[in-house]
């Protein structure tokens, strides 16, 4: 048997389950446990066949013939919303944070500013909960992340900027959890000696954020709670 844990509407469609069991032999592939959800649950098979849904092994995204033991840490990923030890890697971790609790728009940017004197510009931005999308009214909305593979692919995102960019820092903090209209949900700052640099690195942050991140957004609503699948 093999354990697969479920997010987002995944979990939904199996009534609620956080994992599957499935009767997949150990050393067996992906496609074989794709077969077996296909069986048992032919909605998220449909899904993983539409490449909607992604399976993941060991917090990395897997291929049809990825080989996969019971021990894996086996995930059906859907559409997302959207290491070391020692004093510096601490301190680099605050730059990459998936937290429930509200965060402190000047203390991040006092964070950012504080990394060089070099900085002299700063490019920010702050994502907010609304009250409405897609027509709808929203109550509140919930975040669900993949823990551990979060706070993994900001930091891929961290460290791509910090290469990819002329910009001397950039700081991602994404809440999860319930969220209330009008609250704050992600913030991302990028410092750069120039303002150019810090806008083009911000932007592509938060959209790379909402390609290969995997956190899930579920907005309550007056009619029920719908799952978000695209993200603008």
């Amino acid at each position: 048997m093999i354990t697969v844990r479920l997010f987002g509407m995944t979990k939904m469609m199996a009534g609620n389950q956080p994992m599957l069991s499935l009767p997949v032999a150990d050393g067996g592939q992906v496609k074989d446990l794709v077969g077996a959800i296909e069986r048992n649950y032919p909605e998220i098979g449909e899904l993983l066949q539409k490449k909607k849904v992604l399976v993941s092994v060991n917090q990395e995204i897997a291929q049809e013939e990825t080989v996969i033991h019971a021990e894996d840490e086996i995930a059906l990923l859907p559409p997302f919303a959207g290491g070391g030890t020692g004093t510096d890697h601490i301190e680099e971790n605050q730059f990459v944070r998936v937290q429930q609790e509200n965060f402190s728009i000047d203390q991040e940017l006092d964070r950012v500013r504080n990394r060089s004197k070099r900085i002299g510009g700063i490019a920010t931005f702050l994502g907010i909960a609304r009250d409405r999308s897609r027509g709808r009214d929203v109550d509140s909305i919930t975040f669900e992340h993949y823990e551990g593979m979060a706070q993994k692919k900001l930091q891929e995102i961290r460290e791509r900027a910090l290469k990819d960019f002329d910009i001397l820092e950039l700081l991602i903090i994404h809440r999860y959890g319930e969220i209330s209209i009008g609250e704050n949900i992600v913030l991302i700052i990028a410092g750069a000696e120039h303002r150019v640099d810090a806008f083009r690195a911000c932007k592509w942050a938060i959209d790379e954020l909402k390609q290969i991140t995997p956190i899930w957004k579920l907005e309550h609503t007056p009619e029920g709670e719908v799952w978000v699948e695209e993200h603008p």
